[in-house]
């Protein structure tokens, strides 16, 4: 159903043209849009015309049309004060009716999206329902999902559809209140530069906007519309392993997870068990600052000491020592490739774990 502004703001444009009055009414002669302050409808006479099978009728100085939808009688057009009243009221039930059709394709678009994006379709379905709402189903797609602070805010919405409204192919919509989805469109060519690029873009035009911060994420390009489902679910889980153990990054792909992406699908149970079999009762988390700021720079600088204690500002043996300290406290030594693997994993573990109790409350 076409929202009252929507009718208002269209017999506005016509009574602008025509100088004449029109009121439109529902079924029961109840005014939902007029051109006049003073307007008025007498009830019955509605419900006389809506009950009789004329599609046109004089009534008391006033010409009554009826506008269908599908053959479904919708609204009563009510012309005044116009001596071609009869013209202008089959234009204006002309116009309110290809409204209602083109309000209704956009309603089965964005149901078909939505419903595509949950897997909640046959194989069938989804290229039935393509072909009839004139969507292409082999062309190159990728699904972007954005959260911000202000993401239910019908605003934002409205921004990302106004970034997005000069490419007619691509979709925007939501499936909850936490996030907007974007269904773009790619060309040939566009790889892992290009996708980021629109990422950033629309970072920088919401915080711009005072969207509050935003972050994006990302799922793998698929290249049939029954697999976009696929890119949204890789998406999804970009967003939610993004706040495990990517932080300080805003925007994140699936293709960027790496080991964290199977860390998120371990269960709990697992995890405890890895924890005690490597470290007994102690956890990786439950050193001081200074060792775990050590370890983490040792393993942004891939193990090379020399780099690692010049960042750090301290002598080559300083780090040296806190190393070999780590070793007799865990058994582990860090400049050996696979105790630093495991070290490495354990602390994405634990921070996994933690992320996880968050959510049990």
């Amino acid at each position: 159903m076409l929202s009252n502004l929507v009718l208002q703001d269209t017999i506005n444009g016509i009574r602008n043209i025509a100088k004449c009055e029109l009121t439109i009414t529902d079924l029961d002669g109840k005014i939902v849009a007029s051109t006049s302050n003073g307007a008025s409808v007498n009830r019955s006479d509605v419900v006389s015309f809506v009950e009789s099978q004329a599609e046109s009728q004089e009534i008391q100085g006033g010409l009554y049309f009826k506008v269908f939808d599908d053959f479904q009688l919708e609204y009563i057009i009510v012309v005044s004060g116009a001596d071609n009243a009869s013209v202008i009221g089959k234009l204006a039930a002309f116009q309110i009716q290809n409204l209602l059709i083109a309000y209704k394709e956009h309603f089965d678009k964005d149901n078909f999206i939505k419903n595509l994006l949950l897997d909640n379709l046959l194989l069938v379905d989804v290229y039935n329902r393509a072909k009839r709402l004139h969507i292409a189903t082999d062309v190159r797609r990728v699904v972007f999902i954005l959260e911000s602070e202000q993401s239910k805010d019908y605003s934002t919405l409205e921004a990302v559809k106004g970034l997005f409204s000069q490419y007619k192919n691509d979709f925007i919509t939501a499936v909850d209140e936490k996030s907007i989805i974007i269904i773009k469109e790619l060309q040939k060519g566009d790889g892992a530069d290009e996708l980021n690029d629109i990422a950033e873009l629309v970072v920088r035009t919401l915080e711009q906007g005072d969207h509050g911060t935003v972050h994006v994420a990302y799922g793998n390009p698929v290249n049939e519309i029954k697999e976009i489902s696929r890119s949204y679910k890789e998406a999804r889980m970009a967003l939610d392993i993004g706040r495990i153990f990517f932080e300080n990054q805003y925007i994140i792909a699936y293709s960027q997870l790496g080991i964290g992406r199977l860390i998120y699908q371990l269960p709990i149970p697992l995890c405890k068990m890895f924890i005690k079999e490597i470290f007994t009762d102690k956890s990786p988390d439950d050193f001081d600052n200074e060792t775990l700021a050590t370890i983490n720079k040792f393993f942004e600088n891939s193990l090379n000491v020399s780099e690692t204690s010049r960042q750090l500002y301290i002598h080559r043996n300083t780090l040296v020592y806190r190393l070999d300290k780590l070793q007799k406290s865990t058994g582990l030594d860090l400049r050996v490739f696979d105790d630093a693997i495991t070290f490495k994993i354990a602390l994405m573990v634990v921070k996994y774990m933690k992320y996880m109790e968050t959510l049990e409350y």
